[in-house]
């Protein structure tokens, strides 16, 4: 029985994404439309779209207090950020100094401290509180976010460094960024 085209799995298969470390993402707007802003010299100039999307991503250390954000650009129709989730919980001291836990072990989370939310369930609230606010604020009804995102793991330092730069660099590189709709094929 064909049941159709199968979706590209977007998550790395069987990994935690609650683990500590570094991630890196990108969001697309929906047909990559530019709703945030322009690049005016080589700099984003957001406009209250852009605003909003702004405000939603600093809310989210807030609302996740075992986060903080790195590097992050908003560009006219994507997002690059880095996420760092932070879960003191996840090492636990054995006899023999520290060993890594498994994220989801009960065990090791203090009885009051909430559950460590995955990468994907803090971006799906990044992306559903900008989407509420833009559709109320702005009464566009047309903005959305593409379907899903995309994530890397950061593992290296040296990775890190040329995320962070990619990220900086982001905006003066639009003229050739593959999401520029003059780019798009």
């Amino acid at each position: 029985m064909y049941l159709g085209k199968q979706r590209k799995r977007n998550r790395w298969y069987g990994y935690d994404y609650s683990i500590p470390g570094y991630y890196y993402i990108t969001i697309c707007t929906q047909y990559r439309i530019c709703h945030f802003g322009a690049i005016v010299d080589g700099k984003i100039v957001l406009n209250e779209i852009g605003e909003i999307v702004k405000k939603q991503w600093l809310w989210l250390p807030e609302h996740f207090d075992y986060i903080k954000l790195d590097e992050w650009v908003i560009m006219p129709n994507h997002f690059h950020g880095i996420i760092e989730i932070i879960n003191e919980n996840y090492y636990k001291i054995t006899g023999n100094g520290i060993s890594v836990g498994n994220g989801r072990d009960r065990s090791l989370h203090k009885p009051n401290n909430p559950k460590i939310k995955p990468l994907p369930e803090i971006i799906g609230a990044f992306k559903t509180t900008s989407s509420k606010l833009i559709h109320q604020k702005q009464n566009n009804l047309y903005f959305a976010w593409q379907k899903s995102f995309h994530d890397r793991v950061i593992r290296e330092d040296d990775d890190l460094d040329s995320i962070r730069y990619y990220i900086r660099q982001n905006p003066a590189r639009w003229i050739k960024d593959r999401n520029n709709p003059i780019n798009i094929k």
